[in-house]
């Protein structure tokens, strides 16, 4: 997945929330709509969402060192785990908190011109940054669905961003909802039901957000089809005559380390064995780039030792 197009997204995202949170505070300031309030905190929230990952991606281009030899690249996922749990206190709890208090002190809405132009605004402006973060996806997508692609990706900032700005249009739509109840009404109580609503898509989110990020820190292996691709690259037929068992991890969104035990013929020399893997390596990294760590152990092949797998205490030999 490309970086620039994650920055794009976020930046796009960054610009929509701050001017949608400062026409939310407006309306609720002139309207005393919570609905308005708990939208605008969520638009803040997300402003600050769009802060870390921005941040997570600066941190994760420092190069390695002794005390982190692979990298800082796991920086963006922390800071993505960091983005759910914000998004679940800071929007989908507020949320919960302002609508419980609504309903149960209601009161009537006032300037009702306020909140209704400011939430059509807010819909226009995160469909614009929506419709980025589809577009910028879409260049990696693939035929994934976009489920698929959520669930899949190695890169955090366009699954997040495509999931903010989908919850916030739902959530708008739901604030919008209940405005619209409680002026017709005239009972408050309906803003603060569409103040619960938000709350509640707000903590779903982070949920799913929470998962799948706290998936890529456990850490993650390349995708089938890239495993696939190691495995026929690897092999040249020749001195390299296939691949004993495999292992591969996303030590980043754009670096993954691949460890495997090749096989090779017992009447090889070191020098031929030696070549080989350097030409194995040359072909792993042509066939996918983003395997920049590659650790490849000759070994003779035999059914054995490819059923047992890579625990050495049961193939210590790998014989």
């Amino acid at each position: 997945m490309s970086a620039s197009g994650g920055t794009k997204a976020v930046m796009a995202a960054l610009g929509s929330n701050l001017a949608i949170a400062v026409a939310k505070f407006v309306a609720f300031a002139f309207s005393g709509s919570s609905s308005m309030l708990a939208e605008g905190v969520h638009s803040l929230a997300d402003s600050g969402n769009q802060f870390l990952l921005l941040i997570g991606g600066n941190r994760a281009k420092r190069a390695a060192n002794d005390e982190h030899p692979f990298g800082y690249g796991r920086e963006r996922y922390v800071y993505g785990f960091l983005v759910s749990i914000v998004l679940f206190s800071v929007g989908g709890m507020f949320a919960l908190y302002e609508g419980y208090e609504k309903v149960r002190h209601p009161h009537a809405i006032h300037d009702w011109y306020w909140p209704v132009g400011v939430l059509v605004f807010a819909i226009i402006a995160e469909g614009f940054s929506f419709r980025t973060a589809m577009k910028e996806s879409n260049h990696t997508r693939g035929d994934l669905s976009w489920v698929q692609f959520i669930r899949r990706a190695k890169a955090p900032e366009l699954p997040i961003v495509l999931m903010e700005d989908f919850g916030a249009l739902i959530g708008l739509v739901l604030a919008l909802a209940g405005v619209g109840t409680a002026l017709a009404t005239g009972s408050g109580v309906w803003d603060g039901v569409g103040t619960l609503c938000i709350g509640a898509l707000l903590i779903c989110i982070a949920l799913v957000l929470a998962a799948e990020t706290k998936s890529l820190l456990i850490g993650e292996g390349a995708a089938p089809e890239s495993v696939a691709r190691i495995r026929a690259a690897a092999v040249d037929g020749a001195t390299v005559t296939g691949v004993i068992h495999m292992r591969t991890l996303h030590l980043g969104p754009e670096e993954l380390l691949v460890a495997a035990k090749i096989a090779v013929s017992h009447d090889d020399t070191a020098t031929e064995v030696a070549r080989a893997i350097d030409a194995a390596e040359e072909r792993i990294r042509a066939a996918v780039p983003i395997a920049r760590v590659i650790y490849l152990e000759p070994d003779i092949y035999s059914d054995a030792a490819a059923a047992a797998g890579p625990d050495p205490d049961q193939n210590p030999g790998g014989r």
